[in-house]
C-alpha cells in the first residue's frame, strides 16, 4: 500500500499489521558468526566491524529482559509508545544450540511490551530444528527473519567473503516461507566492482523469491575492517550522495508494490566511520530521496509491472 513517500515503508506496514506504530530495539544474543570463528572463515565479511553489524545493539552481558528495559529507556525521548519489536541484531542470531535460542527468544517474546521478534542471521545457520523453533514462536507473536544477502552476484560474494552461495540463500528462504515466516533481505549498494546492473539483478532475484521485505543499505567503510585496508590503499571508492539517491529511487521502482522497504540508507557508528562521511546526515539523505520521488511523480512498482509483462 503506497504512501506519500511513494514506497511501502516499514512504518506503514507496522501500522497496518499491528494496528499502531511500533519501535524496533536492538538486542544482543551473545553469539558469534561461523564466518569469524573458523567454521567457514576468519575475519567475517570484509565490511563487517568487530561489533558484527550490531554496533548499536545492547550489551550481551545483560539478560534479554535487562537489554529490553535499557533499550526502551534510551528511546523514550523520541518514542512514547508501549509496543516494540525485539531485534536480535549482532552477529549471527541462530548460531547457537536450539535450546539456547529457545531460552533467549522466549524470554523476549514473553515480555508484554514486545509485539514481535526480528532475527538477523545467515541462511547457512538455519537448520531444520531452528526453523521449527522460529515457526513455533511465530504462532505466539510475529517473527521476522532477516538474511544478509548483500548481492546476488556470486563473484562479488566471494570477494566480500560472504561464505555461501545463492542456492543456500534460496533454500533458506523457501524453507522459512513454507512455515509462513516473513523474510527480510539485506542488500548493500556500492560494493566494490558492482554497477547498477548488479543491483538490478539482486532486487529482481529477491522479487522472484517473493520475500516480504528488503533493506537497502549504503556501503560504509568502517575502520579496522578489511574493507578499510583496501580503501586506504585507494582500491575501493564509495558512492557520493547524488549517485546513491539516484540508484535507490531506480531500485525501489523495480520492487513489487507489496514488498516492504525497511531501509533506504543507513549509518555507521561515527567513531568507526571512515567513508562516506555524508552518510552521517541520515535524515537529510532520506528527505532527498523522498523529494526525488515527488519530483519524478514515481512510485514503487512502476517498472516492476513493466518487467513482469516482459517475462
Amino acid at each position: 500500500m503506497m504512501n506519500s513517500k511513494k514506497y511501502y515503508s516499514a512504518n506503514d506496514f507496522y501500522r497496518e499489521f499491528f494496528g499502531e506504530k511500533v519501535y524496533k530495539i536492538s538486542l544482543n544474543g551473545g553469539m558469534s558468526c561461523p564466518n569469524r570463528d573458523g567454521r567457514i572463515s576468519h575475519g567475517g565479511c570484509i565490511f563487517c566491524s568487530e561489533g558484527g553489524s550490531g554496533d548499536f545493539a545492547a550489551n550481551a552481558l545483560f539478560s534479554v529482559t535487562e537489554q529490553i528495559n535499557q533499550s526502551i529507556e534510551k528511546v523514550r525521548t523520541k518514542y512514547k509508545g508501549n509496543r516494540f519489536i525485539a531485534y536480535f541484531q549482532a552477529f549471527t542470531n541462530t548460531y547457537a544450540p536450539v535450546e539456547y535460542l529457545e531460552k533467549i527468544f522466549t524470554e523476549a517474546i514473553s515480555n508484554p511490551v514486545i509485539a514481535g521478534l526480528s532475527i538477523a542471521t545467515r541462511p547457512d545457520c538455519l537448520e531444520d530444528d531452528k526453523i521449527a523453533l522460529i515457526s513455533e514462536l511465530n504462532r505466539v507473536k510475529p517473527v521476522f527473519v532477516e538474511l544478509g544477502l548483500q548481492t546476488s552476484n556470486e563473484n562479488t560474494a566471494v570477494f566480500i567473503n560472504r561464505g555461501y552461495t545463492n542456492s543456500v540463500f534460496t533454500d533458506a528462504v523457501s524453507r522459512l516461507q513454507a512455515q509462513n515466516i516473513k523474510v527480510i533481505a539485506h542488500v548493500i549498494i556500492g560494493l566494490p566492482g558492482e554497477a547498477f546492473s548488479d543491483y538490478e539483478n539482486t532486487v529482481r532475484y529477491l522479487s522472484d523469491l517473493n520475500i516480504h521485505g528488503i533493506k537497502l543499505q549504503l556501503l560504509h567503510v568502517l575502520k579496522n575492517t578489511k574493507l578499510f585496508e583496501l580503501y586506504e590503499k585507494g582500491l575501493v571508492k564509495t558512492l557520493d550522495c547524488d549517485e546513491y539517491i539516484d540508484i535507490i529511487v531506480r531500485l525501489i521502482e523495480l520492487l513489487p508494490p507489496e514488498m516492504v522497504v525497511y531501509r533506504i540508507t543507513g549509518d555507521g557508528p561515527c567513531i568507526l566511520l571512515a567513508a562516506p562521511l555524508w552518510s552521517t546526515d541520515k535524515k537529510n539523505t532520506i528527505n532527498k530521496i523522498n523529494r526525488v520521488f515527488e519530483e519524478r511523480n514515481t512510485y514503487q512498482g512502476r517498472n516492476y509491472h513493466q518487467w513482469q509483462s516482459n517475462q
